[in-house]
């Protein structure tokens, strides 16, 4: 025995180092996400039930201000300082460009509006959509660790107000729906019914990106991606009882294209299961009620047999064509498609919509929008509206799948481009059958923020 071990055997062994409280390991985290915290208390605010009076003007196309969007302003400000304090240039040429396109034809269609109030209200809804807030995400997101924070923040929101709207339907409580009070809306009231299917469906894609990840890190990976496809498959069942046909399409869009850029193999597992889940929920817990079949056949009955809801978002669509083909270039002016409306449509146009239920009285909603974002942009802002709006977005198409195809390459599948796919193939297919407005408004902005970050982001690569 030598003399160092002699004396090491006399002292007895070392003592443990006692690792970091449970407190410490805490504030360690919370420095290691400080960043992204203003982006998941922006979503948080969501899960808070907006008011009545609220509701009734935040609807589809409404100008109704929520906690959330006051945070988004927040949020642009923290992002902003944060920018300045690094004292270098936040975003590369391409991503200013593809982002402050939109400003320009923003800003002209505003000076055209009837009201000066109406005027700033939309200019500043499109910017914060559009442009602040999206901006904003891609600034504060600094790596892949932040981005799938901000995912399983999604995926957390979606399982909250999923539940909420299960709740509803089983206990009648919900908004009304063919005379019954069972449509799942979570906290977002009647007067916003794509609210809880928009959250919802971003969870589900977020879930599935991250489920389909082919990620080599062998600790808990396996285990993380179970959790985010069983994830996905729950809010399955809140998705359905939405009732939203739009949602359901733009969901299934959206997840076959995530599946196809993950591979054929993968694609087959998850078509397996989810298949197998849909067989059990209906056939076994029995989901597929009379109301929900019939809602499934109503899709294939748009064109021959539409129902009112449908006639009237065709005759909406035609009058904004017809405001369009006034004033071709600018539009009729932010917030003016109201105001022309009558003037364009046909007499099957019905007065509003009828909503009721999820703890509130009975309201007649006017239709203030054609319920598609296309044409939306396309009567109030014109071709030059159309054209930056859609070119940004079909430029983050074009970036987004050039950084996936690219990561195919490289043999990995990259979850966070997956679930950017996902949110943005969703929305572009989404706006098809709906526009900006209500609560969930600004978590569209947070979803294209997301997007903006993979697409646009030097950290994405």
């Amino acid at each position: 025995m030598t003399e160092t071990t002699a004396l090491a055997t006399a002292r007895g062994p070392a003592p443990a180092v006692p690792g970091p409280s449970p407190a410490a390991a805490f504030l360690a985290l919370l420095g290691r996400y400080a960043p992204v915290l203003p982006v998941l208390a922006l979503m948080a605010l969501l899960t808070l039930p907006v008011s009545g009076a609220g509701t009734a003007t935040a609807g589809r196309g409404g100008d109704g201000w929520t906690p959330a969007d006051a945070m988004s302003g927040v949020l642009v400000l923290i992002a902003v300082l944060g920018a300045v304090r690094r004292a270098r240039r936040p975003l590369t040429r391409t991503a200013a460009l593809v982002l402050g396109l939109p400003v320009v034809a923003i800003a002209v269609a505003a000076t055209g509006a009837a009201d000066v109030t109406a005027g700033v209200t939309g200019l500043g809804r499109y910017l914060q959509v559009f442009v602040l807030v999206p901006l904003a995400v891609l600034l504060l997101v600094r790596d892949r660790a932040d981005l799938r924070v901000v995912a399983w923040a999604f995926i957390g929101l979606a399982l909250f107000q999923g539940g909420i709207g299960v709740h509803q339907y089983a206990t009648g409580t919900g908004a009304s729906y063919m005379g019954a009070d069972v449509r799942a809306v979570g906290t977002f009231g009647p007067t916003d019914v794509m609210g809880m299917a928009t959250v919802v469906s971003y969870g589900v894609l977020c879930a599935v990106g991250l489920a389909l990840d082919a990620g080599r890190d062998p600790r808990g990976a396996a285990a993380r991606r179970g959790v985010a496809l069983l994830c996905a498959v729950l809010l399955l069942v809140p998705l359905a009882l939405s009732f939203s046909r739009g949602a359901w399409i733009a969901t299934a869009a959206a997840v076959t294209a995530q599946l196809l850029f993950a591979g054929v193999r993968r694609a087959l597992a998850v078509f397996a299961v989810v298949t197998a889940t849909a067989i059990v929920l209906v056939g076994g817990a029995g989901l597929g009620t009379a109301m929900l079949q019939e809602r499934v056949g109503s899709i294939t009955r748009v064109a021959d047999a539409p129902d009112q809801s449908v006639t009237d978002r065709y005759t909406m669509w035609a009058a904004a064509v017809g405001m369009w083909r006034e004033r071709p270039v600018t539009g009729v002016g932010l917030k003016n498609f109201p105001a022309h409306r009558d003037s364009h449509a046909s007499l099957a146009l019905s007065s509003g919509s009828d909503t009721a239920g999820a703890g509130s009285a009975y309201l007649r909603q006017p239709l203030l929008s054609p319920h598609n974002m296309y044409l939306l942009v396309l009567s109030e802002q014109g071709l030059l509206g159309l054209l930056a709006l859609v070119g940004g977005w079909a430029a983050l198409l074009v970036l987004t799948v050039r950084r996936l195809l690219a990561a195919r390459r490289r043999g990995r599948v990259a979850d966070c481009g997956l679930l950017a796919c996902g949110l943005l193939v969703w929305q572009l297919v989404d706006f098809g059958y709906a526009d900006i407005g209500g609560p969930s408004t600004v978590l569209t902005a947070v979803a294209l923020g997301v997007v903006a970050w993979w697409a646009l982001g030097a950290d994405a690569r």
